[in-house]
């Protein structure tokens, strides 16, 4: 069915850049059997902030969200959502978020009203104002003309609208979803940005979301990416990439990479690394301005040495490489996608 979503804005608003925190993670420290699964992370969401969470598997962001959604201690440091500890007062905390899990809590033999009636009655309300509030977050999110339909026949996109109608029906400051784009097909997950956008630009809410998609965090006004437990990079999309500067270059080398790399940073003067994971041993990865023109005399220089070279320019993947020095995906993490 086509979206009934209205227009937004690209981005939000930068007269929140100076204001007061809703969420402040500070020093954050998780360990599961001796095992850092977040080692000392920091960093401030701003009202009104569509905020993203961006990490491979194992990288930490769903421990940070069970944190900030109170299902979770951190072994050290706290968590802080519109002025209440998430560990020392988490009922007040809850009373600010709204959440929406990666697997679905729906259920599918309800309709969508009914689903958001019984959600309802877990906040305390109840009667003709929380009928009101029913019908005016069904509209919200385009479902008003399907809330006597059972959810089980709802498509994917659908299904997770009534998600996020649930996570909103008790008018939250905060909202945090866990990589809730999953399963659905790319339409619906166009959808479901636009409608976050809208409660940022709109409603006012301030908006966390963990993702392993490049494309999605790119949506981000602000992005805290996030390897083996660490905060590797803070701020927005398009600040993360200027970091990295000039063109990427990526080379494929037919033999020995590490003499390569070490005979171009002697003859050209410029940096020069061989990727870090074993699927991309014999590849070898530069930063530069104007790439394109130095290819030529690289190619040149190393006659028969090289088999393809790619210039591009930075995206996100860049820099978590940038400041990792391997890629986003290992070998076993690309296989387990396709």
């Amino acid at each position: 069915m086509p979206s009934k979503l209205p227009a937004i804005a690209e981005a939000g608003p930068e007269s929140e850049s100076t204001a007061t925190p809703v969420i402040s993670v500070q020093d954050i420290v998780h360990r599961y059997n001796g095992r850092s699964a977040l080692d000392h992370v920091s960093f401030d969401v701003r009202p009104a902030e569509l905020f993203g969470l961006l990490g491979p598997n194992g990288s930490g962001k769903t421990t940070l969200f069970r944190i900030l959604s109170t299902l979770m201690v951190p072994t050290a440091g706290r968590a802080l959502i519109m002025g209440f500890d998430t560990a020392k007062d988490p009922a007040a905390v809850r009373r600010q978020i709204g959440v929406v899990f990666q697997a679905q809590s729906v259920d599918e033999k309800l309709t969508a009203y009914e689903n958001l009636w019984h959600q309802g009655h877990l906040y305390g309300l109840h009667g003709s104002p929380l009928k009101a509030r029913i019908n005016e977050i069904l509209d919200r999110v385009g479902l008003a003309d399907r809330m006597k339909e059972l959810v089980e026949t709802f498509s994917g996109g659908m299904a997770r609208r009534v998600e996020l109608a649930k996570g909103l029906l008790h008018h939250p400051s905060v909202l945090l979803l866990d990589e809730p784009t999953t399963g659905l097909d790319p339409g619906a997950r166009r959808d479901l940005w636009q409608y976050l956008q809208i409660l940022r630009d709109q409603e006012r809410v301030s908006v966390i979301v963990t993702t392993h998609l490049m494309e999605e965090a790119e949506r981000c006004d602000r992005l805290a990416i996030l390897n083996e437990g660490k905060l590797v990079a803070l701020g927005t999309p398009t600040e993360l990439k200027h970091e990295i500067g000039g063109d990427v270059i990526l080379l494929d080398a037919t033999r020995d990479a590490e003499s390569l790399v070490q005979r171009i940073s002697a003859r050209f003067q410029v940096d020069a690394a061989v990727m870090g994971d074993k699927s991309r041993g014999n590849q070898v990865r530069i930063e530069l301005e104007n790439g394109h023109r130095f290819i030529t005399g690289l190619v040149e220089a190393f006659p028969g040495e090289i088999q393809a070279v790619s210039v591009s320019k930075p995206t996100l993947e860049d820099v978590f490489i940038h400041r990792t020095g391997h890629r986003f995906w290992t070998e076993t993490e690309e296989e387990a996608k396709n």
